[in-house]
């Protein structure tokens, strides 16, 4: 696995060219936009950039203008290998939250370990009616301690109006929802991604989510996906990583809370 030339392939086509639906993207000279065209609070994203020593500053301050004039909450999503190398640390100096790290492991599918081939045993569904999106948001709730109506607001949208490029999954014991991830494609990109990979804490140890996984794993290589990326927490990547996912990159989320003010330099 050549982690340099997936990394720029990554960059192509998961950061540069990608899209979503309902989404606007927007390419200027510097960065890559993706707002928002719904919610009553909506909030958006830069995904990629392109800023130099030189102009950096000014074109933080750009980007915050645009998206407080558009009333959005603002996510520059950060990588560790961006330019320039004290991006991070500005947009902090400009007043964004800098959110926890988490690793972007890849995996390649040509090279899948037997473990993740071999047949699910655990009662884990493919949700494919809005109705059933109540059990993901539970897990969700359940595990992180806060709301997820946006998320399942979302997800019910997706199954209605673009469900080839999400596939959703809950893990059930007994008949109760304790897990639950999804799995999300974009139209001519050798990329899917893993999300959301949560489990209740008295069901985990047990193999759920390595089944959770597998299962996604295995409908990636049914489609012809080349591989698959997590955005993993501390949790997840040492069992991601007994499956043959390599370090990719760091990302860390940086947050803009509308009407905020912006700290000066």
């Amino acid at each position: 696995m050549n982690l340099d030339e997936i990394l720029k392939l990554y960059d192509k086509e998961q950061r540069i060219e990608l899209t979503y639906p309902d989404i606007e993207r927007q390419a200027t000279p510097y960065v890559v936009r993706h707002i928002s065209l719904s919610g009553s609070h909506p909030e958006s994203w830069i995904i990629y950039s392109n800023l130099d020593d030189a102009n950096v500053d000014d074109g933080i301050r750009a980007e915050i203008s645009f998206f407080e004039k558009l009333g959005h909450d603002l996510e520059w999503k950060y990588f560790s290998h961006d330019h320039p190398v004290d991006l991070k640390e500005r947009l902090a100096r400009q007043g964004f939250e800098i959110e926890d790290e988490e690793a972007v492991l890849v995996a390649d599918l040509r090279e899948t370990p037997a473990r993740m081939l071999e047949p699910v045993t655990y009662d884990i569904r493919r949700i494919t009616n809005p109705a059933g999106i109540e059990d993901v948001i539970s897990v969700q709730e359940q595990v992180w301690g806060r709301s997820y109506g946006d998320m399942g607001e979302w997800l019910r949208e997706g199954l209605q109006n673009y469900s080839e490029q999400i596939s959703i999954y809950a893990v059930y014991v007994d008949g109760k929802p304790v897990s639950s991830g999804r799995l999300t494609f974009h139209e001519q990109s050798q990329f899917a991604g893993l999300w959301g990979g949560s489990t209740l804490p008295a069901y985990r140890k047990q193999g759920i989510y390595t089944a959770l996984v597998a299962i996604r794993t295995q409908e990636a290589m049914r489609r012809g996906i080349r591989f698959l990326t997590i955005d993993a927490s501390p949790m997840s990547r040492p069992i991601l990583e007994k499956f043959g996912y390599k370090l990719l990159t760091y990302t860390y989320p940086c947050k803009w809370k509308v009407g905020q003010r912006s700290t000066s330099l």
